[in-house]
């Protein structure tokens, strides 16, 4: 049986990492020459005509980045910004990058995250492996005065003003090894580069931001929407095709819910044939996974859409980093 890189990650022990420790310190040593290849300027990166903003994680797999991209774009706005979004649309099949998403893109070609920032946000959408490409093309098509980067923290090519992590604050940095031995895309010592530290849930020192629920919204019929509680003590399909789905699942089983489990692998491309498992019983997924499985929905197919809270002493340290920005530029 395959072994699961999660098992290996943030499991006990397990005896795979002695073997592919070798690979992660060579891993990690390139990462390092790398980035000081870049401070140093012997590679060169692009500094864009207005601030970028990137939020980004050290490890593989999700923490939450796409919420707090969209309660960013909330305070930048209230600050008197002008924000517009650049992603690089993992998963898409898109022949030509980049290109801008709208709220009717297709997520099979765009990808799932780029059209779910394209709906709740308001903002120009554009994605793209290119960053810089993506960010001049974001420019072009709107009147944006400042870029926020989903992701992308690895890509320096990209010039940023402002660095955000994001950590998971549940299950943290693993064994703290870099690829394939550990979950991280960059060895520990990078936090000590980036401006703010926001840790998803969990306790303990630092800033905290937590994820809360809203109503569940319809899938067929979007008008149509129910608390969550409303399902307390029925049993549900819980569907999430998302890097870490079990937060999703015991948020679910906290409000009461009877949980059928149904994780799928990240950006999964589902198909009709996925929702013949789901028969019988309401699901209640993703907001991720409802902008891919909308068009065959069942009449009892609910999503749960999240806010992210932030703490006041992050909004408030954060706006001070944004008013900095505009006063250098």
């Amino acid at each position: 049986m395959k072994p699961n890189p999660t098992d290996i990650w943030y499991g006990r022990r397990h005896p795979l990492t002695w073997l592919l420790l070798p690979l992660s310190w060579l891993y990690g040593a390139i990462v390092r020459v790398r980035r000081i290849a870049y401070q140093k300027g012997w590679l060169a990166s692009e500094r864009l005509p207005v601030p970028v903003v990137l939020v980004g994680n050290l490890t593989v797999g999700g923490t939450g980045k796409t919420p707090l991209v969209l309660r960013l774009v909330e305070l930048l706005r209230a600050q008197g910004w002008t924000p517009a979004i650049i992603t690089r649309g993992y998963g898409g099949r898109a022949e030509h990058w980049p290109q801008r998403v709208t709220p009717e893109s297709d997520p099979d070609r765009v990808g799932d995250e780029p059209v779910l920032l394209a709906r709740r946000s308001g903002c120009v959408v554009v994605a793209g492996p290119d960053r810089v490409a993506a960010g001049r093309l974001a420019i072009e098509l709107s009147d944006c005065d400042i870029l926020v980067s989903d992701d992308g923290l690895q890509h320096y090519r990209l010039a940023r003003d402002l660095e955000i992590v994001l950590i998971d604050g549940m299950r943290g940095f693993g064994n703290g090894h870099c690829l394939p031995a550990g979950p991280l895309r960059e060895p520990l010592e990078r936090l000590d580069n980036v401006d703010l530290v926001l840790h998803k849930g969990g306790a303990g020192p630092g800033h905290h931001m937590q994820l809360h629920p809203g109503e569940l919204v319809n899938l067929r019929d979007p008008t149509r929407r129910r608390p969550l509680s409303d399902l307390s003590e029925q049993r549900v399909h819980a569907v999430a095709g998302i890097g870490h789905p079990e937060p999703f699942f015991r948020q679910l089983e906290a409000a009461g819910l009877a949980v059928e489990r149904r994780p799928y692998p990240d950006h999964h491309r589902y198909r009709a044939e996925d929702a013949d498992h789901w028969r019988g019983l309401p699901v209640v997924m993703t907001e991720k996974d409802a902008v891919k499985c909308a068009p065959f929905a069942a009449s009892d197919h609910w999503m749960l859409p999240v806010t992210a809270i932030l703490d006041p002493d992050f909004e408030s340290h954060l706006l001070r980093k944004t008013d900095q920005l505009r006063a250098s530029h």
